[in-house]
């Protein structure tokens, strides 16, 4: 079975998205911000030099068009204008730089944070997510952090200095041009404020159809070859293209809002620049105000207007951020596989226990996988009351039918799952009462498709081992009769094996993974059907390497093929999840019917 769902239907393997869930909150993106409070300082102080360089050119304006009109000398004037100019510019220039290095900071922190929990969920979240859609939430949401500082948020605090300063020093001007700006700009501000509250609905909404997408794209590519041998380009690129077309229509629908508010700020501007022009111009024209005074008076109010359209891109960008933010937090508050310390690190063997797996009448099901429709389907029972011993130093073999449980009972071993009922013993002592990692160091694991990660020989089989040597690496590899793939390539352990192992054959890439989990030296070996859809010369390859790797361990096998493990120490019959029959080949043959049935079938009877 597939740990990783990658199913395509849409109440398949779609996240359990909670409707009702908490939206993310501002102090949730806080954390991530604060790692870099060091550039966020720096930041705020140039904001704020900023602001008071860019306060002082409209009153430098002011004296230059006064020196002009008294016929004064404009040259230390003109200088401090340039020097302004200049200083302005370069704070800019230093800020951007400062929030761009902290915003992809935070993108670089939420990432390693996401892809850290990703590898250590439990195995029942992979089975309802899809693959694609995580990895969406690693790349594109992760990058909608970024926008939360570098499109406004830190730059507020020079705004709000900038504002103030303009309205103190517009008041002290002309109180009356003061108060038809203010009365503009609150009309913009409520019909904005109003349209920008659903910026973070429709962001999430988009991800979460982006990550539709991605997961499309990924069930497709993973599966290119049986796609291009069935024809089936077409059907397949048009459910990406839906998948597409449904984040483009989110798209479409954020555009819209962001259309709706972007106008009004220039709008608020135009009618105040209009207005003030007016009635300032009907002032100088009375001899109430100075034309210095006008145009100090203007270039303030463009001043003031500028912050007020920075605090509205700081609040769409922390909106937008904020649902990214609730789908990277569904993941982080997901609990980890194992977060009870109370559990022993050491499995203790008991001197006088000789057995090292027991099941005690254990029962499992599989949870049912929501729909859209929110309906969860029913459980679906896999084991029944099974128990059997599993002597150290023995070689068992599991046998039966498709469906009969053989897979899960390896799952439950390495604590994938939890069983419904009854216990499980390892050197007879309970499994939950250690942790996994040490449980799963006491077990080596050969899954049914032997997954190869694409990369190296030498990448493969560090996996479980990195401080191997490579005369290690060599010695496993002629353990399990795979020596020969070394000759193939002058690179010898750094050939490539190509995306999911393609560049090596299905009994290599078998043999491959069972030399990778030799490596960490399990006194536990689980192989499940290690030799299903090998050929005959490549079946007895891997009889070969098993019987050479059953030395002094207890080895566990799942097998379809009964030539395989008739001379196994024991075999495990299973039917329906329950257990029919426990013995030798010479005794099941006898005792139990379905066992006779699979040996005749495959003339072994």
């Amino acid at each position: 079975m597939s740990m990783m769902g990658g199913g395509r239907g849409r109440g398949m393997g779609r996240p359990p998205f909670d409707k009702n869930a908490p939206k993310a909150k501002f102090s949730q993106l806080w954390p991530y911000l604060t790692e870099h409070k060091g550039a966020l300082v720096v930041a705020v102080i140039l904001s704020l030099l900023g602001a008071a360089v860019s306060l002082a050119q409209p009153l430098v304006v002011g004296q230059v068009i006064t020196a002009v009109q008294e016929g004064k000398d404009l040259g230390y004037l003109v200088l401090i204008l340039i020097a302004v100019v200049l200083g302005s510019a370069v704070a800019s220039g230093f800020l951007y730089y400062v929030l761009a290095k902290a915003g992809e900071g935070v993108v670089f922190s939420a990432r390693g944070q996401l892809a850290t929990r990703l590898l250590r969920l439990p195995i029942p979240e992979y089975d309802l997510r899809r693959t694609g859609d995580l990895v969406s939430r690693v790349s594109s949401d992760t990058t909608l952090l970024r926008a939360v500082l570098t499109q406004g948020l830190v730059d507020a605090a020079g705004g709000a200095l900038i504002f103030v300063g303009s309205v103190i020093a517009m008041a002290i001007i002309d109180p009356i041009l003061l108060g038809i700006t203010l009365l503009m700009i609150s009309i913009a501000v409520a019909a904005i404020g109003t349209s920008a509250r659903r910026i973070r609905a429709a962001t999430t909404k988009a991800q979460e159809r982006v990550g539709d997408m991605s997961a499309s794209v990924e069930r497709a590519l993973s599966a290119v070859r049986t796609i291009r041998a069935a024809g089936a380009e077409t059907r397949e690129s048009q459910m990406i293209i839906e998948d597409a077309k449904e984040a483009y229509k989110q798209g479409v629908k954020i555009a819209g809002i962001n259309a709706s508010v972007t106008p009004l700020g220039g709008l608020a501007a135009n009618g105040a620049f209009i207005a003030v022009l007016g009635v300032g111009g009907y002032r100088v024209a009375n001899g109430d105000t100075p034309v210095a005074s006008l145009v100090t008076f203007i270039l303030l109010m463009f001043l003031m207007i500028r912050p007020v359209g920075q605090a509205f891109g700081a609040y769409t960008s922390v909106q937008t951020g904020l649902g990214a933010l609730a789908r990277i937090q569904e993941v982080l508050n997901v609990p980890l596989e194992d977060t009870d310390k109370e559990r022993t690190d050491t499995p203790k063997r008991k001197a006088v226990n000789t057995t090292a797996i027991e099941f005690k009448k254990v029962s499992f099901a599989y949870a049912g996988q929501p729909s859209d429709d929110g309906k969860t389907a029913e459980a679906r029972e896999v084991l029944e009351k099974v128990s059997f011993a599993i002597e150290r130093g023995t070689r068992v073999a599991i046998v039966g039918p498709s469906g009969s449980g053989k897979s899960t009972t390896f799952s439950l071993i390495e604590r994938f799952y939890e069983p419904t009922s009854g216990e499980i013993l390892l050197d007879g002592q309970p499994v939950t009462s250690i942790t996994r990692g040490a449980l799963r160091s006491q077990i080596g694991y050969v899954e049914q498709d032997a997954p190869v990660l694409a990369g190296s020989i030498r990448e493969n089989l560090l996996i479980g081992a990195p401080d191997a040597t490579d005369k290690q690496l060599k010695a496993v590899l002629k353990e399990v009769n795979l020596t020969e793939v070394l000759k193939r390539d002058k690179r010898g352990l750094d050939a490539e094996v190509g995306e999911q192992g393609i560049m090596l054959s299905g009994g290599e890439r078998q043999r491959l993974a069972i030399a990778r989990t030799l490596l960490a030296a399990p006194p536990i070996l689980l192989l499940d059907e290690s030799t299903s859809s090998l050929d005959g010369i490549n079946e007895q390859l891997m009889r070969d390497a098993i019987d050479s790797v059953a030395k002094n361990r207890t080895l566990i096998v799942i097998a379809h093929r009964l030539s395989t493990v008739i001379d196994s120490d024991q075999i495990i019959v299973l039917e329906k999840g329950k257990v029919l029959g426990i013995g030798t080949h010479k005794q099941l043959v006898k005792s139990v019917p379905l066992y006779k049935e699979l040996a005749k079938s495959q003339m072994l009877a």
